[in-house]
């Protein structure tokens, strides 16, 4: 049973051994992060195991139980001073592959953790739909942590009868190229994630299945997009959020024994693919959203998409609606959950936040110790709480940085407290509000059922195009004259009859990117930019402002 590959941790590595099970535990967990032709995985839960439970998962194969033994006990060094009836660390887990290979077999492994030798063994198993298990004895590896000079090494029980199929069995060389570096830079590294573990709220198996069977039904959008977006991202990006759903939907009706399927508003609907899916799939549904797109043509008439402003109100509550969606509803996400408690008692939401914002406009970070991101995900999940939701986060399988979930399913209170939950919406509300670093004008915060949302700023219908690449041709025309009318009026040092050859001037360039910067500041902060450009200001005047935020004196 030699070492088949090894590799070194660079040099002063000081997360070892902690590091070591970090990395164990990430390969074990999600095995999909590197193995790309798996889901995910099924795990049990932990547990002691010693001899005789590895006896009888063997299958009183005496032969078998001591080369395994062996195996299991074969480490030298300090680190291998383990008795024999001390127990492992003993869980399993069953492999989810992305497209189903297998039929009814079912492919597992056991997974034995020693910590006194440092080194976890994967014993794969294979079980039909009779019940019969078998175990893939070529298939029995380890990974062990050497501390003499912390080196990551590869065993095998038998290279000889390896077999692979590239799924639940990678191939040796795949293992040692692509596996043990990720390994390496795992524990090296040997940071904990702010956030939740992707798919923690559902039965991975399920989502597996659905998703394929969703991509495989809904992949011809990607042929026929109308819009100027990239197809492939948000096409299958909202396969897998409606996969999602049905999902979540569907274990709830189980857990609640309701017969009916979830109805849904999904407040920002954009192109309203993920209504159309939805809706097709069987539950009643609508999209808001503020801007009409091409694509929404092309569903039909089953697929119910409005275009309206959306203004948090009495006039936009659905006390009908078992689920409100937020995905990537920007302004709106703050509001979700407070117009999803203010509905009815048994509205639920789910919102997967993008953009930040705060109820009255960009959302300030105040905490420097969290990541942006973290720090807004912690945010609407306060003002969910405040809501009186029992709130829950998960992240999403989707090509995207920003997959974190917030998920309110059922309300932390009984219905005779609404009134106190109510009080407190709607001084949290206030409480934004009075911030300092909203600047947007408002009115006072009044209760459910009046304009409660009073300064609220609904995104414009007509969306205005903020960079270079639309600029107004006024502006570009007005920045061509005076640039021109400097040097022509400037004199370069020579006399010529027939034409004015100008001057030249040093850094026009910085003046001119100065402009255009200017402009784009201007776009950006409602007008309200401290020192803008006059429509009418002459190039001297604005050569003027120029030198008061230049780093480059003596310009004149």
């Amino acid at each position: 049973m030699p070492k088949l590959f090894d590799m070194k941790f660079p040099e002063g590595c000081g997360t070892l051994p902690d590091g070591f099970w970090s990395a164990v535990d990430v390969w074990v967990k999600k095995p999909h992060v590197v193995n790309k032709r798996l889901c995910g995985v099924k795990e049990t839960e932990g547990r002691q195991a010693d001899g005789e439970d590895l006896r009888f998962l063997l299958d009183d194969d005496e032969e078998l139980f001591k080369d395994v033994m062996l195996f299991l006990c074969s480490s030298s060094g300090a680190s291998a001073a383990h008795h024999q009836d001390k127990p492992w660390s003993f869980t399993s887990r069953t492999f989810i592959p992305k497209v189903s290979c297998y039929g009814s077999t079912s492919h597992k492994e056991v997974i034995l953790k020693d910590f006194d030798r440092q080194q976890v063994t994967f014993l794969p198993f294979e079980e039909a739909a009779g019940g019969k298990v078998s175990l893939r004895r070529g298939n029995i590896y380890q990974l062990r942590l050497c501390s003499e000079e912390w080196t990551l090494q590869l065993h095998v029980l038998t290279s000889d009868s390896w077999f692979s199929d590239g799924v639940a069995y990678p191939r040796l060389s795949w293992l040692s190229s692509d596996l043990l570096p990720k390994l390496v830079h795992w524990a090296a590294e040997c940071r904990t994630s702010e956030f939740r573990s992707t798919l923690s709220l559902l039965p991975v198996e399920k989502y597996s299945l659905l998703y394929q069977q969703l991509k495989e039904k809904y992949k011809a959008m990607v042929k026929v997009w109308p819009e100027v977006t990239d197809p492939e991202k948000f096409v299958y990006e909202d396969v897998a959020i409606a996969t999602y759903l049905l999902v979540l939907w569907a274990e709830e009706r189980a857990e609640k024994n309701l017969t009916l399927p979830q109805s849904f508003v999904d407040l920002g609907c954009g192109n309203g693919l993920l209504v159309h899916i939805l809706t097709n799939e069987g539950h009643p549904g609508r999209g808001l959203d503020v801007r009409r797109r091409r694509i929404w043509d092309m569903y039909g008439p089953q697929t119910v998409l409005e275009e309206k402003a959306i203004t948090p109100s009495g006039s936009f509550l659905f006390p009908a609606t078992d689920w409100l969606i937020g995905n990537h509803s920007d302004e709106l996400t703050p509001w979700i959950p407070v117009i999803a408690a203010r509905s009815s008692p048994s509205c639920r939401y789910f919102v997967l936040p993008c953009c930040f914002f705060d109820f009255y406009g960009k959302y300030q970070r105040r905490q420097s110790q969290k990541s942006q991101y973290k720090e807004y995900i912690d945010f609407i999940a306060e003002i969910s709480r405040i809501c009186g939701f029992n709130t829950e986060e998960d992240c999403l399988r989707i090509p995207s940085t920003k997959r974190v979930c917030l998920v309110g399913k059922s309300r932390s209170y009984e219905p005779s407290d609404e009134a106190e939950y109510e009080q407190q919406r709607a001084h949290y509300i206030q409480s934004r509000q009075n911030s300092p670093v909203v600047s947007v004008q408002r009115s006072e915060v009044k209760p459910a059922g009046s304009a409660w949302g009073a300064g609220f700023q609904p995104r414009e219908r007509v969306e205005t195009v903020r960079n270079c690449a639309a600029l107004p041709r006024d502006f570009v025309d007005r920045v061509v004259l005076q640039v021109a009318d400097v040097l022509l009026g400037m004199s370069g040092g020579a006399s010529c009859s027939d034409w004015n050859k100008g001057g030249k001037r040093q850094q026009l360039l910085l003046l001119v990117v100065f402009l255009f910067e200017r402009y784009l500041i201007n776009q950006w902060t409602d007008l309200n930019s401290p020192e803008p450009i006059p429509a009418d200001s002459s190039l001297p005047g604005i050569l003027s402002l120029f030198c008061s935020y230049s780093a480059f004196p003596g310009i004149h």
